[in-house]
């Protein structure tokens, strides 16, 4: 299999470095991070579920996003598999540190004050959340 992006030099990149992917990139990111590699159309058969989008437009997005080095792109077979480049755990703890920086001045706790407040959590959540502070506390 070879691919046209060495993944370990990729993975060396810092956070700073990392592309952010725009809300049309996120959703077919979801689908390579839930389905693994995956054909242009397998992805654009996926994405059409949700929403009326045209093959060409999902060719030309997994293009874009591989130029952006958000995807990687086997071209071993004459149906050119994708897959993600960045894992989604990597990309939602860069794309949640921004939005904190720029949303909420870099203040983790407004944004969970927000979230709270916009929200009902259940008691399972709230259990969950005092789990993860208690969690925090015991290792600071």
């Amino acid at each position: 299999m070879v691919f046209s992006i060495d993944l370990n030099s990729f993975k060396k990149m810092t956070n700073k470095m990392l592309p952010k992917p725009t809300d049309s990139e996120l959703e077919i990111l979801q689908v390579l991070w839930e389905n693994g590699p995956s054909s242009v159309r397998f992805v654009n058969e996926q994405l059409g579920e949700r929403k009326d989008v045209g093959y060409t437009t999902t060719l030309k997005l997994l293009q874009i996003m591989h130029e952006k080095g958000l995807v990687v792109r086997n071209t071993d077979a004459r149906s050119h598999i994708y897959e993600a480049a960045i894992e989604r755990d990597v990309t939602q703890r860069n794309l949640l540190g921004t939005f904190v920086d720029n949303v909420f001045s870099g203040s983790a706790m407004n944004l969970v004050m927000q979230a709270l407040g916009n929200h009902k959590a259940s008691k399972d959540e709230l259990d969950q959340i005092k789990a993860l502070i208690e969690k925090m506390e015991n290792e600071g």
